[in-house]
């Protein structure tokens, strides 16, 4: 389906996701008015649908809205990406935040099977060494070179590089890596990180310390981990409520658990030292933090300019409705319907429903 912005008139696109309405690339919705907007993506202007076609495509892009995982909110507008690229600008009360956890299990998987296969390996070239240990086939040899293939694959996945600007590069060994340490941030405000190369430390804080963690977390979870125990690691996010209060209570120490640890150590913070399922937790948090604050800084415009298009859609709409509806509502308050205005469908209801008991 063609369709042109009424504003510039550029080509507002189409997506194959919303079925009932596969127009434009950026879909704009308010469940609670059935309203639906094209938003161009060329001048940003909002495009109100015919009234006619808004309603089954509300109801799937509200049904898709809350099962697409990656998404923000504010008060009042909240901002989903569809897999295959389509954004939803979802208007009205917040849904409740949800981490997105099932997205990182097949990660975790590949990384898991990847390093099962070379520890396969390594068992292959012992049962070679014991076959040759009876018949005089070159077993010795065979696990040298095995285990020694074994240990440079161990180092190579264990080597983090970071950026730290333009024109430094700090390349970090497993050794260096578990020494990496995260604590409270000296200004109270998220976290810092200890980063050690030979005997010298340097501490990092803010935007720098977030970026070089999410850097140094996969590698230090190149292993990956199993099904069981990746659940453990979204329990322990969703338990704290929140992505960002997980990294806090981790850096401040609340979420350690082997105390013999730290009598070794004697100081908390050491990432390599927490169990698998919170190191793989830190790098979920850490990317979902990345993400969210890349759809946040989004937000404010589109709030700003969903005010400007819902006066224009309220104006629009107004003029379907019969002469003195305005009045006679002013007057006899509002219908049973209007008052249930926001609240969410049961399990049988649709937008289609509600529209029809409402006329």
């Amino acid at each position: 389906m063609y369709a042109a912005c009424m504003f510039c008139t550029k080509p507002l696109g189409s997506n194959e996701v919303v079925e009932t309405f596969p127009v434009g690339r950026r879909l704009a919705f308010d469940a609670a008015k059935g309203r639906l907007w094209v938003v161009c993506r060329k001048c940003e202007r909002w495009n109100l649908s015919p009234l006619e076609e808004r309603w089954e495509g509300v109801e799937q892009c509200e049904r898709i809205f809350r099962d697409t995982r990656v998404r923000v909110s504010t008060e009042h507008v909240g901002l989903a990406r569809h897999p295959e690229g389509l954004e939803f600008v979802r208007i009205g009360k917040p849904l409740r935040p949800e981490f997105a956890a099932w997205r990182y299990g097949d990660q975790f998987g590949r990384r898991r099977r990847k390093h099962l296969v070379m520890a396969t390996g390594v068992v292959v070239a012992s049962s070679a060494f014991l076959v040759g240990a009876t018949t005089g086939i070159f077993g010795g040899a065979s696990l040298f070179w095995g285990s020694h293939l074994y240990q440079i694959w161990q180092r190579r996945q264990g080597t983090a590089t970071l950026r730290l600007d333009a024109n430094r590069r700090l390349k970090l060994r497993p050794e260096d890596l578990h020494a990496t340490r995260i604590r409270p941030a000296d200004d109270g405000v998220g976290f810092k990180l200890a980063i050690r190369k030979r005997k010298t430390t340097t501490w990092h804080e803010g935007d720098e310390a977030r970026r070089l963690a999410a850097a140094i977390l996969p590698k230090m979870n190149h292993e990956g981990g199993k099904a069981a125990t990746v659940q453990n690691a979204v329990a322990e996010i969703e338990s704290s409520g929140h992505p960002s209060r997980f990294i806090e209570g981790v850096s401040a120490g609340d979420r350690f658990f082997d105390r013999t640890m730290f009598r070794k150590t004697r100081d908390p913070g050491y990432i390599a030292q927490m169990p698998q399922s919170t190191r793989l937790a830190l790098e979920m948090a850490l990317h979902e933090e990345q993400e969210r604050q890349a759809l946040e800084g989004e937000l404010w415009h589109l709030e700003q300019a969903w005010r400007e298009a819902e006066e224009i859609a309220e104006i629009s709409d107004n003029l379907l409705l019969p002469e003195g509806t305005k009045e006679f509502l002013e007057r006899h308050g509002k219908p049973p319907e209007a008052e249930k205005e926001g609240t969410p469908l049961t399990k049988t209801e649709t937008f289609s429903t509600r529209r029809d008991r409402a006329q």
